[in-house]
Parts: C-alpha cells; sequence; structure tokens
C-alpha cells in the first residue's frame, strides 16, 4: 500500500476472510451474475461514494466494479479499471463491461490490447 501513502484509502469488496483484515471498508455480499443483487448494490454503493467523496477509484477486476464504476461515472469519479493480471489471452467480462466507462484502462499482457479498444493502454505487470 506505499503507492497509497498519504491517501485515505477505502475499500468496497466481499464479505469474506480476506476482507477481514482491511482496515477501512464496505462489504456486500457477492453479486455473482444475479442481475437482481446488481440492481439492489447501485443504492449501496451510491451511499459510500456520496458518503467518502473519492478522487479516484481503482479496481483489479470482479464484477462488484461495474456498479461501483457505473456508480462513480454518474457522479464523475475518476476510475481506473486494471484487468487481471491472470487475463492472459482472454478480456474478463467485468473488463468488457467496464471498459467503454473507465477513465483509463489497462492491461497487463501486450497481447490483450487488440481485444480492446484504443483506450486501452499497457504500462507492463501493475500489480
Amino acid at each position: 500500500m506505499d503507492a497509497f501513502e498519504d491517501n485515505d484509502v477505502f475499500f468496497i469488496t466481499y464479505e469474506g476472510a480476506r476482507s477481514s483484515e482491511l482496515v477501512k471498508k464496505y462489504t456486500m455480499k457477492n453479486l455473482g451474475m444475479n442481475p437482481f443483487r446488481f440492481l439492489l448494490s447501485v443504492p449501496k454503493v451510491f451511499g459510500i461514494l456520496l458518503r467518502e467523496k473519492p478522487d479516484i477509484i481503482i479496481s483489479t477486476g470482479s464484477e462488484i466494479a461495474i456498479p461501483v464504476f457505473y456508480t462513480a461515472k454518474l457522479l464523475r469519479i475518476k476510475t481506473i479499471f486494471i484487468e487481471s493480471l491472470c487475463r492472459v489471452e482472454a478480456p474478463s467480462l467485468t473488463g468488457k463491461i467496464v471498459y467503454p466507462i473507465s477513465d483509463v484502462f489497462l492491461v497487463q499482457w501486450k497481447q490483450l490490447l487488440p481485444k480492446f479498444g484504443k483506450k486501452a493502454q499497457y504500462w507492463g505487470n501493475v500489480l
């Protein structure tokens, strides 16, 4: 977390063992592919973003980024999406869905660049 030193950081993530150690977090139940859960998550995400007023949102994937990024777009909050390092040949579904609204969209493998549009950038392995 050295990259975020001197900045306020919070997480919007899933409930679970790994998230239990995070200091400042908002947890949600796994959205999975359930459109009803997606819709129910939007008001909660909206409230979190209004309360925290982040300057920027960074995500490395998973479907929870979808309602967060679209809500952030409505609130004019900048977003950076980093496609997961495990995505070597094919884009993630989350990446495809948030690509159009991401302010910065990074892939960690050069061969993924042609799978997205001109907005996608390769900076090497970011995470």
